[in-house]
């Protein structure tokens, strides 16, 4: 959209190139799984954080629409030879990961790049299901996750939520994320029916898919460790994309 978004870099030691992994945080973002960010870094992989527009002190306004936007243009970047050449990155072994809405725009730009190795979705939502929450609901949930948003409010993030659900919806995109392999994470918020979809229609269309439910809630609050050493151990599975 013309505006520079902000960005961390956590990079791994050593000269590179090394794999790296692209975080993309929920709504508003307070989870930022930077505990993981760092995990991976220790175990030799880049970790790459970054702010939608709008949010978090990134220029211009939050809109839900423009997060997947905001991944891809992070993931062209970082594919830049010059970029990753600076930044150590190997761009054949380059995994998106998500959490909560993260997860959502990681399924709706994976399964449209079969460039990546990998990704990741960690108690995904799918933002379209929000769309037929009533609307004074929908306001009031909004108004509880708008903290560090900029340009928007509760009323305008619902009536984007109703307004654009199919648009939103990663549903129907799904056998394009069986190009990569899968890695859904599951845990008990209630949110695994809206990811069973995806992982039904990858497996159909051949796709590579690695599941794992945790007895825990949203945000893995008593497994972070085990979280940590779960993505690890997938992510040494993945090979090279060239």
């Amino acid at each position: 959209g013309g505006l520079v978004i902000n960005g961390v870099a956590y990079l791994a030691a050593g000269p590179g190139p090394h794999p790296t992994i692209v975080i993309c945080h929920g709504w508003p973002g307070n989870e930022k799984n930077l505990d993981l960010a760092q995990a991976l870094r220790r175990a030799g992989w880049n970790a790459i954080t970054f702010n939608y527009r709008g949010s978090w002190g990134s220029p211009g306004e939050f809109r839900f629409a423009q997060n997947p936007e905001d991944a891809r243009a992070v993931l062209a970047h970082l594919r830049q030879p010059e970029v990753a050449k600076a930044l150590g990155i190997d761009t054949g072994r380059l995994v998106l990961a998500g959490h909560s809405m993260g997860g959502w725009v990681t399924a709706m730009v994976a399964a449209e790049d079969p460039a990546l190795a990998g990704a990741i979705l960690i108690s995904a939502a799918n933002m379209a299901l929000l769309g037929a929450v009533p609307g004074d609901r929908l306001e009031a949930r909004a108004a509880s996750n708008s903290e560090a948003l900029a340009g928007t409010s509760p009323a305008i993030q619902a009536a984007e939520l109703k307004a654009r659900a199919s648009a939103l919806d990663p549903r129907p995109r799904a056998a394009g994320l069986a190009r990569q392999p899968l890695l859904v994470l599951t845990s008990d918020d209630g949110l695994k029916p809206a990811t069973d979809p995806l992982v039904a229609a990858a497996r159909a269309a051949g796709g590579q898919v690695t599941e794992h439910h945790q007895a825990t809630d949203h945000s893995w609050s008593d497994a972070r460790l085990a979280l940590a050493q779960r993505i690890h151990d997938w992510l040494i599975t993945l090979p090279a994309r060239r």
